[in-house]
């Protein structure tokens, strides 16, 4: 084992894993994530094997998905034990024994409803009467490693509206048994749960809309309970006397995830609170972390790229737009070269399933959108990564040899909570060979999606476009009132952790300022000026077209930096809506973060006799190139603004 893999062991060691002696002594929580109790193994010793297979495949899935940062971030998610505090029992008296056993008795039932619920993911996969036994074998042990490393997830099966319940029913026993052969406890058909009308009354489902209700007599409560994975065909009855019929998938979708969530208000709780007086209040079963859509078309598509996918949608910031895209703006399907009007509805239909879903659950859970193939995806074989190592060799940009690993965007994204591929790489880079050696088929063609956060422009480039303003002529502040000046300098000082001289800063920047990014709440931003090479004035700039546009400050909250897409969805603004035609800027030498800078630029150097790298996004340029010298004119001569005052070593 390499050394990062030895740190990911000693991490998960610390978080309680590999230990299958307190596996044994654990009675009601999990001792293993996503496994069942060690009670249904016959030995010791075997539970010993169980937990080293397991911690095995968990080492090996942080070696290839994780940071450091990532694994500590999942660890304690989802592999933290918990400690129950201790009852002390008092044995002076009489009258104190008869308070004690009251204080343990309340103590009890305030852990027992405390619990934590277990992560859950809802997957749902389309047409699995198409695919393959090979594929749909890769999904199921896709499932099955979800589980050991926490995650359980609850299929629906959609087979379609015009399929019998001989399909639907053939189907769920298929992937049962798929997931049956990998590993113990299985898995259970769960058909008849949903009870109310098989389709919504609107155009789209909604979560709070919808008629549909759970109807289990508490069987996949149970079923997680005992770390089972269901599978629930997309069927449904009006009523206890109906036989069940094909329904629309995402509702499905959507009434478990008001159910496990503790949402459900149903016929049966308002009967309830009418005949007894007393409203029973649903109760939370799970907690649900990911919604998982595998689907033949993949991702959403990305408009005038064929067969490139969104890698990342921030739902707050985009989900209008991309609807109006896959849709129109009239509402009906747009044909487009790249793909048809039906698969333009289904790609419009996944985005506002999840949407819906991620409405109601917390900001911390996401949506994966992706095909069943990529889901399959097992050449890591997560088992044996040292023998990969060996295969399937690529060209890496530089020519060198490299590796190409597959990664399963599932498992990636329990682990690290992002996708595959960053949403702020350039499409070039992933496209060329294999970026950093990862593989670039339709695995990789996946989209994640997540609630996400505003993004707020000064100005908005759809209304104003950022060009070079003319001398003398109005320009936005950072004094001005639509901007928050001691939230934004706050978040320059967390995330630099150093303290600004704002009256300097104001000073320099007021006039030469271009616009201002700012994601959530003052969480991440970014702001942008026109710069005027040194050795001209700002009128024969202005007239020549030279005035650059340049990066002064890339802040993200120090608490909100590796997670949550922050710096991508403010990069992705910044070269997407603001200045398309690029922008340059400049770094310490040392600066750890100049790895990511370079994977996001189209051009690099560094600037002799000085700390300074100077990166630019402005594509078909060289190092020799006129608007080059410009801007390391403007980079050697930008004077930074920190109270410390040590300017030559920023």
């Amino acid at each position: 084992m390499n050394r990062c893999g030895s740190q990911f062991c000693t991490l998960a060691r610390k978080s309680g894993l590999g230990n299958p002696t307190a596996s044994r002594v654990s009675t009601k929580s999990n001792q293993w994530p996503g496994s069942a109790s060690t009670r249904s193994l016959s030995s010791p010793s075997e539970a010993r094997v169980k937990h080293r297979n397991d911690l095995d495949t968990l080492v090996s899935v942080l070696e290839v998905s994780a940071t450091k940062r990532d694994a500590k971030g999942y660890l304690q998610k989802y592999t933290s034990n918990k400690q129950k505090p201790k009852i002390k029992a008092a044995t002076q008296t009489a009258q104190d024994t008869h308070v004690a056993q009251q204080q343990n008795t309340a103590l009890a039932e305030t852990l027992e409803v405390s619990q934590e619920p277990r992560n859950v993911a809802i997957v749902k996969i389309r047409a699995p009467q198409f695919v393959d036994d090979d594929i749909l074998e890769g999904v199921a042990k896709t499932l099955t490693q979800l589980r050991t490393l926490g995650l359980l997830s609850i299929v629906v099966v959609d087979c379609g509206p015009d399929e019998s319940r001989e399909t639907y029913d053939t189907q769920a026993l298929r992937f049962c048994e798929a997931i049956d052969s990998f590993s113990k406890p299985g898995s259970k058909i769960l058909s008849e749960v949903i009870k109310g009308p098989g389709v919504s009354d609107g155009e789209s489902p909604s979560i709070l809309q919808t008629r549909s209700e759970v109807d289990d007599l508490g069987r996949l409560k149970l079923c997680l309970q005992h770390g089972l994975i269901p599978v629930v065909p997309s069927l449904s009855r009006k009523d206890d006397l109906s036989s069940t019929c094909p329904a629309d998938a995402h509702q499905v979708v959507l009434t478990l995830t008001r159910y496990l969530t503790g949402m459900q208000f149903g016929a049966q709780h308002l009967e309830a609170g009418q005949e007894g007086g007393h409203f029973e209040k649903p109760v939370k079963i799970a907690s649900v972390e990911r919604i998982f859509v595998l689907d033949p078309l993949g991702g959403t598509p990305v408009p005038g790229r064929p067969g490139a996918a969104h890698r990342f949608v921030n739902l707050d910031q985009e989900y209008d737009t991309l609807l109006q895209q896959l849709m129109g703006p009239e509402g009906s399907p747009v044909a487009r070269r790249e793909f048809c009007k039906a698969s333009a509805t289904v790609h419009g239909s996944n985005l506002n399933m999840v949407k819906e879903a991620l409405s109601v659950l917390p900001p911390t859970s996401s949506a994966l959108i992706t095909t069943p193939s990529a889901a399959a995806t097992a050449s890591n074989d997560y088992s044996s990564l040292n023998e990969q190592s060996m295969n399937a060799p690529t060209f890496g940009f530089d020519g060198m040899v490299t590796t190409r690993i597959r990664r399963n965007p599932l498992l990636h994204n329990l682990v690290t909570d992002k996708p595959v591929y960053s949403a702020s790489l350039p499409y070039q880079r992933i496209r060329d060979g294999g970026f950093n050696g990862l593989d670039t088929g339709p695995s990789a063609a996946a989209t994640l999606v997540k609630r996400g956060m505003p993004l707020t422009i000064f100005p908005n480039p759809r209304l104003s476009p950022w060009r070079p303003p003319q001398p003398g002529a109005d320009r936005l502040r950072l004094t001005d009132n639509c901007i928050d000046l001691p939230r934004l300098v706050y978040l320059i000082e967390d995330s630099f952790n150093r303290k600004l001289d704002v009256d300097d800063y104001l000073r320099r920047v007021n006039e030469n300022l271009a616009g201002v990014i700012i994601a959530g709440e003052y969480e991440g931003g970014a702001i942008l000026t026109w710069e005027v090479p040194e050795g001209v004035d700002k009128e024969t700039a202005y007239k020549e077209g030279r005035l650059v546009p340049y990066l002064d400050k890339f802040a993200v909250l120090k608490s909100r930096q590796g997670s949550g897409g922050v710096a991508d969805i403010v990069f992705n603004a910044m070269t997407g809506d603001c200045f398309p035609g690029g922008v340059c800027w400049r770094s310490r030498k040392d600066n750890p973060v100049n790895k990511w800078y370079f994977e996001r630029s189209t051009g690099v150097t560094q600037l002799q006799d000085s700390n300074w790298t100077m990166f630019w996004t402005t594509p078909g340029l060289d190092p020799r190139h006129a608007t080059v010298r410009d801007y390391e004119k403007v980079c050697r001569g930008v004077e930074p603004s920190w109270a410390d005052n040590k300017h030559i070593l920023d």
